[in-house]
């Protein structure tokens, strides 16, 4: 009896598509300014005043070419390099020394603030 069982098609579970009605009226609110929108862009380019996102993409590289560029300097770039390396070389001096590198840093901070603030 088995074997008959195989050339036939296996029962299955009877199925139905049922898609409940909702209304909601922001969601169709929303769907008729969408609409009123793409109606009246669709007028403006058919009375020859261009695409819009041309004219806001020009408008970004314009404001991109005046605005001012924020770049790293040299000089910055510089005491960045300076500051980083003699954080290295103190961190060097330590291991090596011990607390010997602590005053050397205690005594070398006044000295350099002294210099810095003589200039001006």
């Amino acid at each position: 009896m088995k074997i008959f069982s195989l050339f036939t098609k296996a029962p299955q579970h009877q199925r139905f598509n049922y898609t409940p009605r909702y209304y909601d009226p922001q969601k169709e609110e929303l769907k008729e300014r969408e609409a009123r929108i793409k109606r009246e862009l669709k007028l403006e380019e058919d009375q020859g005043h261009g695409d819009y996102r041309s004219r806001i993409s020009g408008s970004f590289h314009a404001a991109r070419k005046r605005s001012k560029k924020s770049g790293v300097t040299v000089g910055s770039s510089l005491l960045r390099f300076g500051i980083i390396l003699f954080l290295v070389l103190f961190i060097i001096a330590y291991i090596q020394w011990g607390q010997v590198a602590l005053y050397g840093f205690a005594l070398f901070v006044p000295f350099y603030l002294f210099l810095k603030f003589k200039k001006q």
